[in-house]
């Protein structure tokens, strides 16, 4: 099924794109939250006067999510954590606990966003990857200390 995109999608395409996409995905997923429309006759002529429109949200959006990128690379997160001997954490860091802390900062962040390979195991200072949109990455830094 081709559908015109209204939001960009990472490894599918951009705002005002038409992208041939599986049925299913297409009805239960894209139609349904307004993500994309199908491309038919009517679509095709409504999209190419809506496009211009549809690019300057984009970009608006780009330019929203850009800032929020380095408000994020600009405050130092934190994050107290109980240690056994030698320094061992008990348990570990994950990404609900970073967003967590974002949050407490005043920045509503995904947890789904921030980019984590494999928790964080050990105390020091780490370089965090926050996807906010498929063409903005924020990176974040977090400092795992020791709680007394």
């Amino acid at each position: 099924m081709e559908v015109i995109l209204n939001e960009s999608i990472e490894n599918l395409g951009k705002a005002g794109d038409i992208v041939k996409v599986a049925n299913g995905y297409a009805r239960n997923y894209l139609l349904p939250k307004g993500i994309a429309i199908i491309a038919d006759k009517k679509n095709l002529s409504k999209i190419e006067k809506q496009r211009e429109a549809i690019l300057k949200r984009a970009a608006k959006m780009k330019e929203e999510y850009e800032a929020l990128a380095a408000q994020l690379a600009s405050i130092d997160l934190e994050i107290p954590v109980k240690v056994g001997e030698e320094e061992k954490l008990y348990g570990s860091v994950t990404n609900l606990d970073i967003a967590r802390v974002i949050g407490e900062k005043g920045y509503e962040i995904d947890r789904k966003k921030i980019i984590l390979e494999e928790p964080i195991k050990a105390l020091g200072e780490y370089e965090i990857p926050v996807k906010l949109s498929p063409d903005v990455t924020a990176t974040i830094k977090v400092k795992v200390v020791a709680s007394n």
